[in-house]
């Protein structure tokens, strides 16, 4: 398998005591039947801020009506988490529907503004990786109510052109929040005026690298689809980097 590229910001010291620290939970003594009840030990402080970030901006729609959508999935961590949240908060609202789009081949078209840092094929995920997705996603499900109704979806290929045919094949959809991961310019732009058209009073719209030097793409395609002035952006203390509006 080729080498999955990913933007690193850390030291050369920090990557070697991460990679330490991964070996300590392969190499756990914790029963496996156990483990999966002390991953705790092995959350370490950016990973625990980001899910709380992300249980932040759940709270923040309990009363929106509407889907969650995350544009740009990758390995599906946060999907997996909205999923926990809904069994945890509205385990019988079948209505939140929980809709992943993403290529799984990292990046395959780029911008002039998306800059040089990030090229082809960066973030990418191993070939199939979707399929084990779905099962991991099924497995939450299967732990919360009302099993019989699917609520959740994963939709591969370019959300340009995806997004547009699944609001079309679902035109009933109203988004209570949109998390946009995807990094680059055209398909957050293309996605985003889309998504405006499909909100609430009170959806929220997050951003996972607004105001960031090495995805520039991000912030010019808000920009130019919504402006600067006419939403407040905020941040959680918790992230350096995640952002979100409130439609108001």
């Amino acid at each position: 398998m080729s080498k999955i590229k990913v933007l690193c910001g850390s030291t050369k010291d920090e990557i070697s005591k991460r990679k330490n620290f991964i070996e300590m939970l392969l190499n756990t003594p914790i029963p496996k039947e156990e483990l999966i009840h002390n991953l705790g030990l092995f959350l370490n402080r950016h990973t625990l801020s980001r899910i709380l970030f992300m249980h932040e901006l759940y709270k923040k729609i309990l009363e929106v009506h509407g889907v969650i959508i995350e544009f740009g999935v990758r390995w599906g961590q946060n999907l997996s988490l909205f999923t926990s949240f809904r069994g945890m908060y509205e385990p019988f609202n079948y209505n939140r529907k929980i809709i992943g789009f993403d290529t799984f081949e990292g990046f395959t078209k780029l911008d002039e503004k998306d800059g040089n840092i990030v090229g082809g094929g960066d973030y990418s995920v191993i070939p199939g990786y979707e399929k084990l997705l779905e099962e991991i996603l099924n497995y939450h499900e299967s732990e919360n109510p009302i099993l019989h109704k699917k609520k959740f979806e994963i939709i591969k290929g370019d959300a340009v052109k995806t997004f547009p045919k699944y609001i079309k094949d679902n035109p009933e959809t109203i988004i209570a929040m949109a998390y946009f991961d995807f990094d680059i310019y055209q398909p957050t732009k293309t996605c985003l005026e889309l998504t405006l058209k499909r909100v609430t009073k009170g959806s929220v719209l997050a951003f996972d690298e607004l105001n960031t030097p090495e995805f520039p793409g991000e912030t010019l395609a808000l920009l130019e689809v919504v402006g600067l002035n006419k939403y407040a952006i905020k941040r959680s203390a918790l992230n350096p980097l995640c952002s979100y509006m409130v439609i108001e």
